[in-house]
């Protein structure tokens, strides 16, 4: 996975007047949980952040203090103001590489789905997939590959199992599917990967139009 850098320096104080202070000069107050001992108040500038939050993907943060401390954690949470959606507050947690740890990664969907093609929609109910395992063995991203689909079919979680990690979903949740559209004819084949345009049934909207023309030929008559 993936690591960023963020630069900070320890807080002396965290009253709401030094905090205050910070968020005017363009600092975000963080907390780094898991220390050994009291959790650590350190300041990071605002722009340190963009790369790990305005980002659909997720890394591991390397937190380096102006001390000359530094320590391998995660985004545990993080704060925005209601209304200019300025970031308030971080907090991360503190990894090793010899502990199991829990994140939440992004799946990306691989092929085009066989239902998609005749005429389907691919629904998704999940974007991200909560697994456990050792920061060094959890990838930036999950490939859930569609490619067999089809209409009516439902992608699971077993189908993107890994030795790597544990997915923290039960068996029977469902990554994504694919279902039919208003109007669809089905044109999928057990046998068969493609249905030839002569092959395909009219459609009501097809039948209706044939009517319609029939009666106007019968006006100009």
């Amino acid at each position: 996975m993936k690591s960023i850098t963020i630069k900070g320096s320890k807080r002396e104080s965290v009253g709401k007047k030094a905090t205050k202070d910070l968020r005017n000069a363009g600092q975000v107050p963080c907390v780094l949980y898991g220390t050994d001992g009291e959790p650590l108040h350190f300041a990071a500038e605002e722009l340190a952040f963009k790369d790990l939050v305005y980002t659909p993907d997720v890394h591991t943060v390397k937190i380096k203090l102006k001390s000359g401390k530094g320590f391998d954690a995660i985004l545990q949470d993080i704060q925005f103001h209601p209304v200019s959606d300025a970031i308030l507050h971080v907090d991360f947690y503190q990894i090793f590489e010899d502990k199991p740890i829990t994140m939440e990664i992004p799946i990306h969907t691989e092929g085009v789905a066989r239902g998609v093609k005749n005429g389907g929609v691919l629904r998704y109910n999940l974007r991200r997939l909560k697994v456990r395992g050792l920061p060094g063995d959890l990838p930036d991203y999950i490939i859930a590959d569609v490619t067999k689909l089809k209409i009516g079919q439902k992608l699971y979680v077993t189908e993107v199992e890994s030795d790597d990690y544990k997915i923290q979903h039960p068996d029977n949740t469902v990554i994504c599917q694919v279902r039919t559209s208003r109007n669809l004819v089905e044109l999928e084949e057990e046998d068969e990967d493609e249905v030839a345009a002569d092959e395909v049934p009219a459609t009501e909207v097809d039948d209706q139009a044939a009517v319609k023309g029939g009666e106007d030929t019968k006006k100009q008559e």
